[in-house]
């Protein structure tokens, strides 16, 4: 990417940047304000998290969520989602011979998790193509890179198949909050630990969540699972022995963000207004946008090599993420992330307007 990039950035009126997910809007002020309170931290933190943050945790299940029923020993802060997608299959004990399955446009993380140990990973999302050697499933939903929300009923149907392998099966639901079209418009996204996708039976199944997104707060790296306890307990002994502990001052941190609601809705209409900017620009500008219903992303293809794509951008001074970075399966992507300015998403929209 390194050379389309110099060529984005001498762009006369600058890059524009919509390459990576990383959110540009402020952290709330209830966040920081918690934050700062929470500064005298003399002791150890608890790698369990406080009693303060896991009924934090499981308040905001029931209530955002829908997932009711949550005890302490169902959930588990962490350092970030990507600590636990990069280091799940390790702490569950997988490794050679042993398979971890991943979407067919997916966050390379899922693969190069399973790779650390020793596992192979398997690119379907078609859970009777899953094989027997399947001891771990990464869902993703809404999707990275293409925003794809899975329904209920797709939900069930990968749960049902898991439980068939006994394997572990965990969804990663960090854009959740994030729904802009069809049903998702109006309707909350299903968490896999929905009743209607697994009744009372958590046996073998997680949830992953982040506040980067939501919160902003991708800097305080602030993330937490849920779900199954036994699985969750075998997670827990693995990282206390790794010194795996979110600091105190961002348990704090998160608790506030956790019980604020309206700071969420606030973000969400942020990046619902720059969606609105960005994506009639970009199908004027002749690209398709697939799927793309929720999260964070344009997922969108000229029916051309994704580099191409990314060549012609950059000479706009627009660089994105091409598609071949997510997989095999999607090489005449690319990916346009909504968190830049208003100003930038502007520059963006109008930028791809003169291809019209």
């Amino acid at each position: 990417m390194a050379p389309f990039a110099a060529q984005a950035r001498a762009h006369a009126d600058g890059i524009v940047d919509l390459s990576i997910g990383s959110p540009v809007d402020p952290t709330p002020d209830v966040v920081r304000t918690a934050l700062v309170a929470a500064t005298d931290a003399h002791a150890y933190p608890q790698t369990v998290g406080t009693p303060e943050l896991q009924a934090a945790i499981v308040d905001w299940y029931a209530r955002r969520r829908g997932v009711a029923g949550l005890t302490p020993a169902n959930v588990l802060p962490t350092i970030g989602s990507k600590e636990l997608v990069a280091l799940l299959p390790f702490m569950l004990g997988l490794g050679e011979g042993d398979t971890v399955v991943h979407p067919l446009a997916a966050y390379p993380t899922y693969a190069i998790g399973a790779a650390m140990a020793g596992c192979d990973a398997f690119a379907s999302d078609d859970p009777a193509a899953w094989p027997a050697t399947t001891k771990l499933i990464w869902l993703n939903s809404p999707g990275n890179p293409d925003g794809r929300v899975l329904s209920v009923s797709e939900l069930r149907a990968a749960v049902a198949r898991a439980l068939d392998l006994g394997a572990v099966i965990v969804s990663d639901e960090c854009y959740a909050e994030l729904g802009w079209a069809g049903p998702w418009a109006s309707e909350p996204i299903p968490s896999i630990l929905d009743p209607r996708v697994i009744g009372t039976d958590r046996r073998n199944v997680l949830a992953i969540y982040s506040l980067s997104k939501q919160s902003n707060m991708a800097g305080y790296r602030g993330a937490f699972a849920a779900g199954c306890a036994d699985v969750l307990a075998r997670v827990l002994t693995v990282r206390k022995h790794a010194g795996l502990m979110l600091p105190q001052p961002l348990q704090a941190a998160m608790v506030a963000a956790l019980g604020d609601d309206s700071h969420v809705a606030a973000q969400r209409e942020r990046y619902r207004g720059r969606r609105a900017v960005l994506l009639p620009a970009i199908e004027a500008a002749g690209y398709r946008i697939d799927r793309s219903e929720a999260g964070l992303y344009l997922w969108a293809t000229k029916g051309v090599d994704c580099w191409q794509s990314i060549a012609e951008l950059a000479g706009l001074g627009i660089l994105a993420g091409p598609g071949s970075f997510y997989g095999d399966g999607y090489p005449q992507h690319v990916r346009f992330s909504l968190t830049a300015t208003d100003e930038r998403i502007h520059a963006a929209a109008a930028r791809l307007r003169s291809l019209e």
